[in-house]
């Protein structure tokens, strides 16, 4: 009986190391094609949520931070850790699909007339330049 507990230890423990191992070369695998997807130009996911362009990155030397494009004009230094993903373009008939919403949506703004916008008032009683009563 003894054996036999002593086995299925072995064999768990065995298991344990190759999954580990399988495990960390599919980690491995996928950071080195991450690097290979990191060059100047290519859309990512930030982990803050952002997406933006790499203008500048060093695969050698990770310490050194990103210059990540977010808007036209607008560029932000973040460390080369924070980029999760490197973003894919959408191909085929879902990029069609996109362009018309988004035509669509340009179409209905364009419609918007700002002058049936209502009024906005601030909630500070001292920007509107009178003293509301207190309750």
């Amino acid at each position: 009986m003894d054996i036999l507990l002593i086995v299925v230890l072995v064999a768990l423990l065995g298991f344990m190391f190759w999954n580990s191992r399988k495990r960390m070369q599919k980690m491995k695998a996928e950071q080195e094609a991450k690097n290979r997807q990191t060059v100047p130009g290519a859309e990512v996911l930030l982990q803050g949520g952002l997406y933006g362009t790499i203008l500048e990155f060093d695969p050698e030397d990770l310490d050194k931070p990103a210059l990540i494009e977010i808007a036209p004009g607008t560029a932000i230094r973040v460390h080369s850790q924070a980029i999760i993903r490197v973003v894919t373009p959408i191909e085929g008939d879902e990029a069609d699909a996109d362009d018309e919403l988004v035509d669509a949506e340009e179409h209905e703004d364009a419609e918007f007339d700002r002058a049936d916008a209502p009024a906005i008032e601030s909630i500070d009683p001292e920007v509107d330049g009178k003293r509301k009563p207190e309750a």
